[in-house]
């Protein structure tokens, strides 16, 4: 193939439809649900074969370390990791990336890509990503219809149009919000409409001029927001005060819908958005009694489940249809045809205002990890990991005092005006309200058992002074 795209991954979301494996600060497209790699790293591996340049990345603000740690993994280089201090949905934020091109002087075909869905036939996805520059060399937007292969109620269709030249891409006659389940099945024996993927191929310039004509107002605020970004280091910052005044509003809604230069191209590659947890027993492997299990499992009589254990062995005798998933800090049992309400759930958990929604008990930072061990009314325990050769902020903390013991590794601890050198077996006490830092000189991982004591212990009772990271 000789057109070169620009690969753009939406890397946002909340993370509420596959919890309690999927939290707001691990959301699925983070997470390996199928496979060795995560869903970003399988989007990201199978653009390999397409002329492409550097991809963006565009994710949460809260999100940027691991976006960038799961790229270097596989060895993938961005362009930038654009950051979005709040959501504003899929229009505005892929305008950014076009401004940011078009500023340049560049206008390439720009392949826009949710990062959290699966697909099977990676040859078959290439393919209708050619027979989509073809129309979009033409000046189409266009969109890639899946091939139905069921009557489905939880995704949108495209009804196609007349086709375009000799190949695939045919008009759009029109979008349609997700359907009853009567209308779902006139829907797949009609033969023209087509579950609507929510990826796009087109010109950068086309696509804020149709932004433009349609909906000025998210146009000008994107394009005054772009002539601020502030790069720094991979990451490149959507400005706060500007950016909060743009509307939240789709792709589909805001440019697809009221364009009259829309084109489809079919897509039979095997796709799953993975939006549900009956979604993902749907494309696992499954034993004799119909049964996905991974991980630490024992099934009795039971048939039909998806079973998934993540820390401990789970158990089950006489279940029929259900979903079993099993984290540190939570278990979900669900009949697999209510599964949708899983986001329903979540809600409840917030407005109870716990904490299981957010994060798990293993919380991922640029320089490593943390995990919970235990907590109580003036202590907490955490399990720290500090990869080789990185470092903590330099920081201190107003309300508690941390003792260190060192389990595998050395640390370099910076308490005070004093610095020591500490291997296993050896431990250190930094008192409140002094100066400390963490480094991890070795070759090795660190590993270090840490004590918190004090009247408050909230993550945010930090003050940093120094931080490579760029935090504040």
């Amino acid at each position: 193939m000789t057109v070169a795209f620009l690969p753009v991954l939406l890397a946002g979301g909340n993370g509420t439809r596959l919890w309690p494996l999927s939290r707001t600060l691990m959301p699925k497209q983070f997470i390996r649900l199928a496979g060795t790699e995560t869903m970003l790293q399988q989007t990201l591996g199978r653009l390999d074969g397409l002329s492409m340049e550097k991809p963006f990345i565009i994710c949460n603000e809260e999100h940027r370390f691991i976006v960038a740690e799961q790229a270097r993994q596989i060895g993938v280089q961005t362009q930038a990791i654009l950051l979005e201090p709040f959501g504003r949905n899929t229009a505005p934020a892929v305008a950014m990336v076009a401004f940011e091109q078009v500023t340049q002087g560049n206008d390439p075909l720009m392949l826009v890509l949710p990062s959290d869905h699966r697909i099977e036939d990676v040859t078959a996805f290439q393919a209708s990503v050619a027979e989509a520059a073809a129309a979009a060399e033409q000046g189409k937007l266009v969109t890639f219809g899946i091939v139905p292969g069921h009557a489905e109620t939880g995704y949108g269709y495209i009804e196609a149009g007349q086709p375009l030249s000799a190949g695939e891409a045919r008009a759009v006659k029109r979008f349609v919000e997700k359907p009853d389940k009567a209308t779902a099945e006139e829907f797949l024996a009609n033969g023209h409409f087509f579950w609507n993927s929510g990826m796009f191929l087109f010109r950068a310039s086309r696509y804020l001029e149709e932004l433009k004509a349609a909906r000025p107002d998210i146009y000008d605020v994107c394009e005054q927001a772009a002539q601020n970004i502030a790069r720094e280091f991979d990451f490149a910052r959507i400005p706060k005060d500007i950016f909060h005044a743009c509307p939240d509003e789709s792709i589909d809604y805001a440019v697809m819908e009221p364009t009259a230069e829309a084109a489809m191209v079919p897509l039979d590659a095997g796709w799953s958005d993975l939006g549900s947890w009956t979604a993902l027993w749907e494309v696992e492997e499954k034993d004799e009694n119909n049964n996905v299990k991974i991980g630490d499992v024992v099934a009795t009589d039971t048939r039909g489940a998806y079973i998934r254990a993540e820390s401990r062995l789970v158990a089950t005798i006489g279940l029929d249809d259900l979903v079993v998933v099993e984290t540190k800090d939570a278990v979900l049992v669900a009949d697999k045809s209510r599964v949708q309400d899983v986001k329903r759930l979540v809600e409840q958990i917030r407005r109870d205002e716990r904490t299981e929604h957010h994060c798990h008990v293993r919380v991922f930072r640029p320089w490593g990890d943390y995990e919970s061990i235990d907590d109580g009314a003036r202590f907490q325990v955490k399990r720290i990991t500090v990869k080789p050769g990185q470092k903590l902020s330099l920081q201190m903390h107003y309300h508690r005092a941390e003792h260190w013991i060192v389990v595998k590794g050395t640390a370099l601890v910076e308490c005070g005006d004093e610095t020591t050198l500490l291997t296993e077996n050896q431990s250190t006490f930094i008192p409140v309200g002094t100066k400390h830092r963490l480094t991890n000189p070795g070759k090795v991982a660190l590993e270090l058992i840490e004590v918190q004591s004090g009247s408050y212990l909230g993550e945010d009772d930090i003050i940093r002074f120094d931080d490579n990271y760029g935090r504040s």
